[in-house]
């Protein structure tokens, strides 16, 4: 399988448990020696002296082996071995005994003082023995493993607890969830506040095992079972170049050429089916002066990818911007500075994306998609005072900026994403993600409730049926298909999915690779593969997180019976994925467009761009 599969998998500690095995193997001889003796008394006349005799021994022995299970405490509440993963990701590691035998607790912090041995915020902590002190949150990575009534989770280390009994292990999972949701929402778990949280219609969100898979059961299995690509370890690195430092976007063309947006200018690539390679222009800005104060927020391209939009922050450290800059690409210019304007006055955009999955190959393409924490708006470039056009009203093309078409209420929007015939998805700060027709950008069709985690990215198939949003700690995939009350099969773009919505799967690293991600490793950047084109299927995820770009095959997260999700409980979480990777955290992982997958690799290249290179790569489907 992925990385999940690695030797973290199982623990083997077997130096550290011969003894203890010894010791079980000595204490149910004696259990056994026992069992026979009270059998050969029963086949005699015995009597209740010799009975009672027997029983006393029997009794004897189950609490030796009890006493050695709790250590001389019989009492010790909510018992557990506690494990720690040392070796990183070299051929010696393995897991070790931390604490034979030790308890956790889950305990309801109070505000801390600011001191920075302390955490970070109140809510509940989970404690385990000496060792372990860490809040309640996604951040930890838990994974859980059934059938071996363990769990492991980060905490500046990689740990496992593995419990005495299924009952114990059950119990933890239950009682670790409903402090994730109290941590998340800052309510209790009861059933009442989940519907308050989720409403009626995603209780299967909060019940998987009772929600409607039936749309994901049609998706059928077309891979196997896959090893880690960490590095050139089953990939073909066609290219690596270096990108004269300070890179900050990425723009892939479907046509002829792909960009790169660094400190000095837009530079031009040329598209080949191996990948992407340097044509040694460069685009400068204002005719050749140094853009090293340029942070950019977003990079758009355009009239079939001859001009590039450049949108970067009005301030510093702050996300919005109050306009863009539009380069032709042909000519070397930036030939337009826009503001964003509305009823006279300046507004700030957060982000900017293409009408349709595909327009940005149309020559004649002069709209574009705005948003900002409470507005989504469309662009026209045709107009010097940069007048939006709105299909807010009665389906009409032209946006008046009247009341209503910015939303009064927190929507808290954080990013956004259009599919192949021009509906929305829209992603927010509490997690929700919305999805709204190509008719209307008033009201959204469907709601999905978050998961107590922002959305950063958002991405949507060229056909609707399926929704990618990032969070900082997984992935969300939402299948937006649902069957209306006429036997049809519609998305949630275009009716109300009623209350039978499919369950949401995640995409997870697993705790090992989440700890050897370092520091900065929260996702981001999630998008499904290039498809610009009907009945064209994207085949894979891609995400970046710190130095790892992370790669799911899309087909098998979408099988009900992959084994990841076995002894799974709560929403099904896939850990199979390839790694790629680099020595300095990555700025960005995209496929090219499928056009440029040939005859021998059934996915086109994945493009890699860090600060100082630029990487394509070519998954080799021997190394999956």
């Amino acid at each position: 399988m992925g990385s999940s599969q690695s030797h973290e998998d199982g623990i083997i500690d077997s130096d550290c448990e011969e003894e203890e095995e010894e010791e079980e193997e000595e204490a149910e001889e004696q259990y056994d020696d026992g069992l026979g003796d009270h059998q050969k008394s029963g086949s005699s006349s015995g009597t209740h002296k010799g009975l009672d005799e027997i029983d006393a021994k029997l009794k004897s022995l189950k609490l030796k082996y009890s006493s050695y299970q709790q250590q001389g405490n019989p009492n010790l509440k909510n018992p557990v071995k506690l494990l720690l993963y040392i070796g990183g990701d070299t051929p010696k590691a393995k897991w070790v005994i931390s604490e034979k035998l030790t308890s956790y607790n889950f305990v309801k912090t109070a505000k801390t003082n600011g001191n920075e041995d302390e955490l970070d915020s109140a809510g509940w902590v989970l404690e385990v023995g000496s060792k372990v002190r860490v809040r309640v949150s996604t951040e930890m990575q838990m994974k859980m493993f059934g059938d071996q009534r363990r769990v492991d989770f980060v905490n500046k280390a990689v740990w496992a607890l593995k419990f005495l009994s299924d009952y114990e292990y059950r119990n933890f999972v239950t009682l670790f969830q409903n402090c994730l949701f109290e941590n998340a929402y800052g309510m209790e778990a009861s059933e009442e506040n989940k519907v308050k949280v989720y409403g009626k219609e995603f209780i299967g969100w909060v019940k998987p095992e009772v929600a409607d898979d039936s749309m994901w059961e049609d998706a059928k299995d077309h891979s196997t079972d896959s090893a880690p690509l960490k590095g050139n370890r089953g990939s073909i690195e066609e290219f690596e170049e270096a990108a004269n430092g300070g890179v900050q976007s990425l723009a892939l063309g479907a046509l002829d050429n792909s960009f790169l947006v660094n400190d000095i200018g837009v530079h031009v690539y040329r598209n080949l089916n191996r990948g992407i390679n340097g044509k040694g222009i460069c685009v400068k800005y204002d005719g050749g002066g140094n853009a090293s104060n340029l942070t950019l927020k977003k990079t758009l391209l355009m009239r079939a990818e001859t001009n590039i939009m450049l949108m970067s922050p009005a301030n510093k450290g702050k996300p919005n911007a109050t306009g863009l800059k539009q380069v032709d690409i042909e000519t070397g210019k930036i030939v337009t500075e826009w503001k964003f304007e509305k009823d006279g006055s300046d507004i700030t955009m957060r982000d900017i994306t293409n009408d349709t999955k595909g327009s940005q190959l149309d020559p004649s393409e002069s709209t574009f998609l705005g948003l900002n924490d409470k507005i989504l708006c469309q662009w026209d470039m045709r107009d010097k005072k940069g007048m939006v056009q709105d299909i807010a009203t009665s389906g009409s093309p032209v946006l008046h900026w009247t009341q209503g078409h910015q939303f009064s209420r927190g929507t808290n929007f954080q990013c956004f994403a259009s599919t192949g015939d021009g509906s929305i998805v829209v992603g927010s700060l509490d997690g929700k993600i919305r999805l709204y027709s190509k008719d209307s950008m008033r009201q959204a069709k469907t709601a999905f409730p978050g998961l107590g985690s922002p959305i950063t990215q958002v991405d949507v198939t060229y056909d609707g049926k399926w929704v990618l949003g990032t969070t900082d700690t997984y992935l969300i995939l939402i299948c937006t298909l649902f069957t209306d009350k006429d036997g049809k099969t519609k998305t949630g773009f275009t009716g109300r999915m009623g209350n039978r919505i499919p369950a949401p799967r995640l995409l997870k690293l697993t705790p090992l690779d989440s700890h050897l991600a370092g520091n900065d490793n929260k996702f981001h950047g999630g998008h499904f593969s290039w498809v610009t084109e009907s009945g064209n299927q994207e085949r894979h995820v891609v995400a970046t997180v710190g130095k790892f770009s992370v790669v799911w095959d899309f087909q098998q997260v979408k099988n009900t019976s992959h084994g990841c999700y076995r002894n799974q409980q709560g929403l099904k979480s896939c850990y199979c994925y390839k790694i790629v990777l680099k020595d300095e955290s990555i700025v960005e992982s995209r496929f090219m467009h499928d056009k440029y997958a040939g005859s021998d690799l059934p996915e086109a290249p994945l493009i890699v761009a860090t600060p100082l290179k630029v990487c394509s790569i070519s998954l080799s489907g021997s190394g999956r």
